[in-house]
């Protein structure tokens, strides 16, 4: 069985946009209300930084629930790492995502500025300087026959698309328009000449679009 290069639970506008382009530590996303895109899996029942019993079942659920399964490395570009640029001043920045990520696997941070591999609970943060193919096989290797999940942002997810090393992608688009930002696509249609498409809607409103290779 090939290891697969997976996109999951990535969160877009209606017009295509997953950022905005002015990312800072007070906006990650560099959006005002970037729940928006994606209250709907902040409300699932599987939602992993759930802390009040309840949540939605269904669909959306399934989605949130998945988001683990079978995967044994991730990567992703330094700015969902950060909102720093250049080299690291100091290296006390250790990601959004407090003690515990919620990766629970190593991580390979795309970055021009390298800095050491660490530790968080069962999550080990790498930085590679390398071309999305090389980066890729490194994944791999420490997924240890699972598979990889491809992060994001945008534009990393689009690195990866032009090289032609996505496998499948599930990418939920939110009934919101945001009119400028970080664009992963004008049209989904852009990608059915290498990828098969289903689209199905949720009653959430998010329409989850699900792509695998022809």
């Amino acid at each position: 069985m090939d290891q697969l290069l997976r996109v999951m639970n990535f969160n877009v506008s209606s017009d295509g946009i997953g950022a905005g382009e002015h990312q800072s530590l007070e906006r990650p996303f560099g959006l005002d209300s970037p729940e928006r895109l994606f209250a709907w899996a902040g409300a699932t029942a599987s939602w992993p930084m759930r802390t009040d019993p309840g949540g939605s079942r269904g669909l959306d659920d399934y989605f949130t629930r998945d988001f683990a399964r079978d995967i044994g490395a991730e990567i992703m570009g330094r700015n969902k790492f950060a909102p720093h640029r250049g080299p690291w001043q100091d290296h006390g920045w250790r990601g959004w995502w407090g003690d515990e990520p919620p990766f629970r696997t190593p991580v390979y941070v795309m970055t021009h500025h390298t800095r050491p591999s660490f530790t968080l609970a069962d999550t080990t943060f790498h930085f590679v300087d390398a071309d999305p193919a090389t980066v890729l096989d490194r994944a791999r290797e420490a997924a240890q026959g699972k598979d990889v999940r491809l992060g994001g942002g945008v534009t990393t997810i689009r690195q990866f698309l032009e090289a032609d090393l996505v496998d499948t992608l599930h990418v939920a688009v939110s009934p919101v328009e945001l009119g400028s930002g970080l664009r992963l696509w004008e049209s989904p249609d852009e990608l059915l000449d290498r990828f098969h498409l289903e689209v199905v809607p949720s009653p959430s409103g998010v329409m989850h679009h699900l792509f695998w290779r022809r």
